[in-house]
């Protein structure tokens, strides 16, 4: 009998799949589902950072829910270890096969079976992506609030298994907070149809829940309800250089003040943030004629259809005068407020062209984020002088990309081997301020083993229960999160 492995030798941990077993999980998708071959592999391998490249005996693209349940029941049956994968968008390594299991992707199950405008949700199968359920929803006069710079490729599966955030959380909310019901199906096989759109529903536990931000490892989801709101009538968009973190966080107030709610998103980005950008990015210029040290970007939307305008000058006419803002400027056309945005989405792109990024997404409460900056900076600069903090991100959440890139000139393998001083001393300003190791990525691997130090051990505990209950075996996405 005939063994199929990955290229190369097999580690202590992996176990060789045989190709009888291969030929048992092809059946169940077809032939033309069930890629073998390594060039047509490579999409499913390599993460987006190129952090991770993974390897599989065979990837599977089942276009059913149907075809889910028979592949995971014959994977519990014969222990076969599976790594669901969305649009593998990731940034944690949650997606990747990184020891040879079948790769399980949900991308051909994008069909968005409802849109119900007067119950104000959108079902929509785990491969829809994000872009798509945004257009589905405008298409019937309602927003689906969830906003990540990925849309054209990230899905709802992924989006849910890693509870995404994304630039609107501030107004609307992460992922798990659009979802109103789920179809999951289990480690055996077995289907849990929970696709309700209901807004109350008090009978028992809610497992909706357990799924939401379990990257793949106790169900795979393959369909879900969310929740759509009306469309905003009026948007207002304006960039804004401001002296200092703390400045930015006073103008939040002013901000959230005004609006009662209506701020969208307030993103956080320092000037070397923005210098990289019109190095290294295409289509960007200076948003103002002067140089800032800090800058934010601000969004409001609003159902009135005038006065939005108004409210955005009065938000920084305050500001100018309680000397938070010191230059700003509106957005005079949709144009210009997408290359506001175009300038934010590429901060973590560029980066790439300085060297080496040791990076983090870290979440803190929102009056800690001045305070977590310029701690994490000084012990940033104490660990490696001439390292480059660029942090950036979601103010109004709290949830901040604090990135650090390599000195200038320096060797980039070595300054990447110290990733882990620089978790350690990162993380450990985050600690001091109630915060988290992961805001809006997951855990996946790169942060696995961090998880059991950060935890409360009760939870951590709570949490390997469920998994040794929900997947006993062992096959849903092995290595990940636990």
């Amino acid at each position: 009998m005939n063994i199929i492995t990955p290229p190369g030798s097999l580690k202590a941990d992996e176990i060789p799949i045989r190709s009888d077993l291969l030929a048992r999980f092809a059946a169940i998708v077809g032939e033309k589902y069930a890629i073998t071959d390594p060039a047509m592999q490579e999409p499913y391998l390599r993460e987006m950072r190129d952090l991770y490249h993974g390897h599989t005996p065979m990837v599977l693209r089942p276009g059913s829910v149907a075809e889910v349940a028979a592949i995971l029941k014959l994977a519990n049956e014969t222990k076969t270890p599976v790594v669901p994968q969305g649009g593998n968008t990731g940034l944690v390594g949650g997606q990747v096969p990184h020891h040879g299991e079948i790769v399980l992707s949900l991308n051909r199950m994008d069909k968005i079976r409802e849109v119900d405008a007067t119950s104000n949700s959108i079902t929509a199968e785990a491969g829809v992506s994000l872009g798509r359920v945004r257009e589905a929803a405008a298409n019937v006069d309602r927003l689906y609030p969830l906003l990540l710079p990925s849309e054209g490729t990230c899905t709802v599966g992924g989006n849910l298994s890693t509870n995404a955030g994304g630039t609107t959380a501030v107004s609307w909310g992460v992922a798990r907070a659009q979802a109103l019901g789920l179809e999951v199906v289990l480690a055996d096989g077995r289907v849990m149809h929970n696709l309700n759109k209901l807004k109350k529903d008090n009978t028992g536990y809610d497992l909706r829940d357990l799924f939401i931000g379990a990257e793949g490892t106790l169900g795979v989801i393959t369909a879900a309800v969310l929740r759509l709101v009306p469309r905003p009538r009026a948007v207002e968009t304006a960039f804004v250089g401001v002296s200092s973190p703390e400045a930015a966080l006073e103008l939040l107030g002013v901000a959230t003040e005004r609006t009662g709610g209506g701020v969208t998103s307030f993103e956080l980005m320092l000037r070397l943030g923005i210098e990289l950008v019109l190095k290294h990015g295409s289509g960007c210029r200076d948003p103002l004629p002067a140089v800032h040290p800090w800058y934010v970007l601000i969004e409001l939307s609003s159902q009135a259809r005038s006065g939005l305008r108004d409210v955005m000058e009065e938000i920084l006419a305050e500001g100018l005068e309680r000397g938070l803002v010191q230059d700003a400027t509106i957005a005079d056309s949709l144009d210009q407020a997408k290359m506001f945005w175009r300038i934010r989405e590429l901060f973590g792109e560029v980066q790439r062209h300085e060297g080496g990024s040791i990076k983090h997404d870290v979440s803190v409460p929102v009056a800690a984020v001045p305070a977590f900056i310029g701690e994490a900076n000084a012990a940033v600069a104490k660990l490696i002088p001439g390292a480059r903090p660029l942090p950036f991100g979601h103010l109004g959440d709290g949830n901040i990309h604090y990135n650090v890139a390599q000195p200038v000139g320096a060797d980039k393998a070595a300054y990447l081997a110290r990733w882990d001083e620089v978790n350690a001393v990162v993380f450990e300003v985050v600690a001091k301020y109630g915060g988290s190791i992961s805001a809006e990525h997951g855990i996946g691997v790169i942060k696995r083993d961090l998880l059991p130090k950060v935890k409360d051990p009760v939870a951590f505990e709570l949490m390997r229960t469920l998994k040794r209950t929900l997947d006993p075996k062992g096959i849903l996405n092995p290595g990940k999160v636990l």
